[in-house]
C-alpha cells in the first residue's frame, strides 16, 4: 500500500479534508477485501471504498444515517452493513446499495446483536449478527424481537440535562429477546426463515452461526435458556429445514465456545467439547457421527489455531504442560504424535500463517512484557520480531513473584502467586493484600505479564504489603470439571476455598494473619463483598463493579450457572451479599462506574442501602462517565491513589 497515493485519492472526496485523508491513509489496520486489493473505511457515518494503489476512492453510502458492522462478501463483490437495524448490501462496482430487510426499528434488530447476545455469547465489541455463505450467494442473519425484554435505565449525570440510556437488558429470570435465524440473498427478495420448530422461541438461544464450506448448509448452535444442552444443527438454505447433528450435555451446564466446526476437505470437521470435564478436540463425519477423539487428558485445548491437511497436522494452544500458562502444540489428525512446540516457560499466543507453515508467537511471563518471535511449524525459531525490552522497568524496585500451590481441605490443589516486598525480611511479619476474581473458569494466577494492575500490586509491595493471588477451584482453569461444584450455588464453595488459602498463609512465619485484605472487580467485587459479609477473616475489602445479588445480573450469564431465580431461589439467597449485609465484618470501600451498563450501579446502591440500614459504616466512590471499567487516565490515577490510601489506612 502507498499511503501518499491513498491520501491523494481520499482528498478528492467531498468533506474529507487534508488532515482526515492523512490520518485515514496511515491507520494501523484496515478492513480489506478477501483478495487484499481494496480497503473499506468507515468515515463520518459513511462507507468509503478504495482500491489499493489507485487514484480514486469512492463513497458507497452517502446519507446522514450511521452504517455499522460493515464487511466484504467472500468474493469481494459486495459490501454488507447495518443501518437503523436493517441489513443492506452495496455493489462495489456500480456503487449502488440494496436494502435486504425492512423491519428494523428500536425493538426489531436485523443483522446486529442486542446487548446480552453481544456481552455473553458472541463477545464484547462484536455486534455483527450476520454471516456470508462462502459462495457469496446468501447471508444468514439473526433477527431479534426485543419487545419482551424489559429495559434498564442508565443515567449520565454529567451533562446539564442528564442523558438517559434505556437499554434492553434481561435480568435473570426475565424474558429474553425472541430470536430467529433468517437467510437472504444479496440480490434481494424475501427472507427464508430457518425452521427452529424444535425450540421454544421464548426459551432458546442461537449461540453460533456458520456455513459448510460448500455453502450447502447453514450450521448453527442452539441451546435452551438455562444452557443445560447445546445442539449442533444443519439447515438447508433452500427450505430452512433443520437436522440436528448431535447434542452436547454435561453434568451441569454446556458453554458455547468461540469457534464453529473446523471443516476438513473430506467434509468431516473438528469440534471442541467439555463433555468429559476437560476441553478437547473431536473429529466428526459430515453427518454428525463421531469419528475419533484427537486429544485427551486432565488439561485443556484452549483454541484450534491451524490445520495442515497435506501434512496431517492440527495446531492448537492449551495447558498440557502447565495449568497457569498456555503453550503451542500439534497433533496428527489421527490423534497420534502430540508434541509441544513452544519451549520457553511462560504464556504463548500463536498466530499461524494460512498454510500452517509458520506462526508468530507472542510470549510473556510474570516478569517479562510480551515479546514477539517467528517460528517454523515444528517450533524452530526463525527470527526475533520484537524483544520489547522495556528499559523503564529497570528503574523500579520490583518484588519477587513466586508461584505456589495450596491444597484445600478436600485435597484440590489451588494455584497461588505471592509478591513479596522488594526489601523482604523473613524475620518480619507483613500484612497481606489479596486479589481475587473467583468466577468460573477465569484464572488470575498466570505465568504471563500482568500489565497495569500487576504494576499497582508491585507498588503496594513496595509499600510493605505481601500481594496474594489465589485461584479457588472453580476459577482455576483446570477443566470444566473443577467448576461444576459451584452449579446452582455461587459463593459458599468459592469462599471456603479462599479461606483454606488464608489458613495456609497464616502458617507462614512472615505473614501477619490479623491484617489480611481482599479486593476484586466485577465477579471479584462480588467475592470481596461476599467474603466480608459471610466471613470474619478479612480485615478490609475493596469491591469494584460489584454484583450484589445474582438476580440483578443478566439472564444468559447468570442462568448458565445458577438457573433462573424462579427455579433456584435458595441458591440465589445463599449467594447474595445483600442477604448477608447485616453481618459485614471489616472496612469496606465500594467503587462503581456511574454509567456501567454491564453490572449496573444499582447493585452497589442496593448494597449501600442494606449496609446503612444495618448501621455499618463504609466508603463509596462513584466514577462518572465510567462504565464497567475505569479507563480515563485521570480517573484511573484518582482511583489507584484512593485505593492505595484506603489500604494504607485500614491494613
Amino acid at each position: 500500500m502507498r499511503p501518499k497515493k491513498m491520501e491523494a485519492a481520499l482528498r478528492k472526496l467531498p468533506a474529507v479534508g487534508e488532515a482526515n485523508a492523512r490520518r485515514l491513509a496511515r491507520q494501523g489496520s484496515y478492513k480489506m477485501n478477501p483478495a487484499r486489493t481494496a480497503v473499506l473505511l468507515n468515515f463520518n457515518r459513511d462507507l468509503v471504498y478504495y482500491e489499493l494503489n489507485s487514484d480514486a476512492a469512492a463513497r458507497l453510502t452517502n446519507d446522514t444515517e450511521e452504517e455499522t458492522e460493515e464487511d466484504f462478501s467472500p468474493d469481494g463483490r459486495w459490501v454488507s452493513f447495518v443501518r437503523k437495524n436493517d441489513l443492506y448490501v452495496a455493489d462495489v462496482k456500480t456503487r449502488t446499495e440494496r436494502r435486504l430487510t425492512r423491519t428494523g426499528n428500536e425493538k426489531t434488530l436485523n443483522g446486529v446483536l442486542d446487548w446480552v447476545y453481544e456481552e455473553e455469547l458472541y463477545g464484547r465489541g462484536n455486534r455483527r449478527g450476520y454471516w456470508w455463505s462462502p459462495d457469496s450467494r446468501r447471508l444468514a442473519y439473526l433477527n431479534f424481537d426485543e419487545r419482551p425484554v424489559k429495559t434498564f435505565p442508565v443515567v449520565d449525570h454529567i451533562p446539564r440535562r442528564q442523558v438517559l440510556e434505556d437499554t434492553p437488558y434481561p435480568l435473570a429470570g426475565d424474558p429474553n429477546p425472541v430470536v430467529r435465524l433468517g437467510l437472504v440473498e444479496p440480490a434481494g427478495g424475501e427472507t427464508r426463515w430457518v425452521d427452529l420448530a424444535g425450540y421454544e422461541p421464548t426459551d432458546s438461544l442461537v449461540v453460533r452461526v456458520g456455513w459448510s464450506p460448500d455453502s450447502a448448509r447453514v450450521v448453527y448452535q442452539a441451546q435452551n435458556r438455562e444452557q443445560t444442552f447445546l445442539d449442533l444443527n444443519s439447515a438447508d438454505p433452500a427450505t430452512g429445514r433443520t437436522t440436528r447433528l448431535f447434542r452436547e450435555t454435561t453434568k451441569a451446564w454446556v458453554e458455547a465456545f468461540d469457534d464453529n466446526p473446523r471443516w476438513l476437505k473430506d467434509g468431516s470437521f473438528l469440534w471442541r467439547s467439555e463433555r468429559t470435564g476437560w476441553l478437547h478436540v473431536y473429529r466428526y463425519a459430515a453427518d454428525g457421527k463421531l469419528v475419533k477423539q484427537l486429544t485427551g487428558g486432565p488439561w485443556e485445548v484452549r483454541g484450534i489455531d491451524a490445520v495442515d491437511e497435506a501434512g496431517g497436522w492440527l495446531y492448537f494452544h492449551g495447558t498440557e504442560h502447565s495449568h497457569i500458562a498456555e503453550h503451542v502444540y500439534r497433533v496428527k489428525l489421527d490423534g497420534t504424535g502430540l508434541a509441544r512446540l513452544s519451549r520457553a516457560e511462560g504464556n504463548h499466543r500463536p498466530n499461524f500463517s494460512p498454510t500452517g507453515s509458520y506462526f508468530i508467537d507472542s510470549w510473556s511471563d510474570v516478569n517479562t512484557p510480551t515479546q514477539v518471535r517467528l517460528h517454523a511449524s515444528d517450533g524452530a525459531q526463525v527470527r526475533v520480531i520484537d524483544e520489547n525490552r522495556v528499559a523503564a522497568l529497570g528503574q523500579y524496585r520490583l518484588g519477587k513473584a513466586e508461584f505456589m500451590k495450596v491444597k484445600t481441605r478436600d485435597g484440590f490443589e489451588m494455584e497461588g502467586l505471592m509478591i513479596r516486598p522488594p526489601d523482604f525480611d523473613p524475620a518480619k511479619k507483613y500484612p497481606v493484600l489479596q486479589f481475587t476474581y473467583s468466577g468460573p473458569h477465569a484464572p488470575q494466577v498466570r505465568n504471563s505479564w500482568g500489565g497495569p494492575g500487576y504494576m499497582w500490586h508491585q507498588l503496594m509491595a513496595q509499600k510493605g504489603y505481601i500481594i496474594w493471588y489465589l485461584d479457588n477451584r472453580t476459577a482455576s482453569g483446570k477443566g470444566a470439571v473443577s467448576t461444576w461444584a459451584s452449579y446452582k450455588n455461587f459463593g459458599p464453595l468459592e469462599l471456603r476455598d479462599l479461606e483454606d488459602g488464608l489458613a495456609h498463609l497464616k502458617t507462614l512465619p512472615y505473614v501477619d494473619g490479623s491484617r489480611v485484605g481482599i479486593w476484586g472487580w466485577s465477579f471479584g467485587g462480588y467475592m470481596a463483598t461476599y467474603a466480608l459479609t459471610r466471613s470474619k477473616q478479612w480485615k478490609m475489602g475493596i469491591a469494584g463493579g460489584t454484583v450484589s445479588d445474582w438476580a440483578n445480573y443478566d439472564s444468559i450469564y447468570t442462568e448458565r450457572y445458577m438457573l433462573t431465580p424462579q427455579n433456584n431461589p435458595e441458591g440465589y439467597k445463599a449467594g447474595s451479599p445483600l442477604a448477608g449485609a447485616a453481618n459485614l465484618s471489616g472496612k469496606l470501600l465500594l467503587i462503581h462506574g456511574a454509567i456501567d451498563d454491564n453490572v449496573h450501579m444499582a447493585n452497589t446502591i442496593q448494597l449501600a442501602y442494606e449496609l446503612q440500614k444495618a448501621g455499618h459504616q463504609f466508603e463509596l466512590m462513584l466514577y462518572p462517565k465510567s462504565r464497567h471499567g475505569v479507563t480515563d487516565p485521570l480517573l484511573v490515577r484518582h482511583m489507584r491513589q484512593m485505593m492505595t490510601d484506603f489500604v494504607l489506612a485500614n491494613l
